[in-house]
């Protein structure tokens, strides 16, 4: 049987960190006064444990510039959000004025302009002979003599936009009308 003092013995952990083991309670008061003493050990320093008031302000800082990014981005996508609706409802405004101006029959070469209901939006609407690109003078004269025309329909509808700015969109369809006797 081995006896208390080989125990001790084996212990390897530094009685100046208070390691408790089975072996130092079966130890001798001699044995344990000699384990309890650490004025021959290197003393550790002590250290605080928190953060200090640089590392502090530094993640507010961080913090802070985090946080501004985020409101702003997130402020221009609801600009930009707002922007998107009065485009598509200057869009459906457009199709619908479009769709009006190409009902009369037989059109005619015609404008005219106005404001919506709500006064937002402005809009003009120009109905005038259409013309392909490249068309030669004989190809014009010869399409006047037919019985049916082609017309160009542009609808333009502007409101005021942010700092100033007025936005507009313009939307253009070509119809085929009969002549006016």
């Amino acid at each position: 049987m081995i006896g208390p003092s080989i125990r001790l013995a084996s212990f390897h952990a530094p009685a100046f960190l208070g390691v408790w083991s089975p072996e130092c309670s079966v130890a001798s008061k001699k044995t344990r006064g000699r384990l309890l003493r650490t004025d021959h050990l290197p003393r550790l320093r002590s250290r605080q444990v928190g953060f200090s008031l640089l590392e502090v302000l530094v993640a507010f800082v961080i913090l802070a510039l985090v946080g501004t990014t985020l409101f702003r981005l997130f402020g221009a996508s609801l600009n930009n959000a707002g922007a998107a609706d009065q485009y598509s409802r200057a869009a459906a405004y457009a199709e619908s004025r479009l769709a009006m101006a190409a009902v009369d029959s037989p059109l005619h070469e015609t404008s005219d302009q106005g404001n919506s209901d709500d006064g937002l939006y402005a809009w003009s609407t120009k109905v005038e002979p259409y013309i392909a690109p490249g068309t030669t003078d004989d190809q014009t004269r010869l399409a006047q003599l037919l019985p049916m025309r082609l017309w160009r329909i542009t609808v333009t509808v502007s409101w005021p936009g942010e700092g100033g700015n007025n936005r507009s969109i313009s939307l253009a369809t070509v119809r085929m009308s009969m002549k006016q006797p």
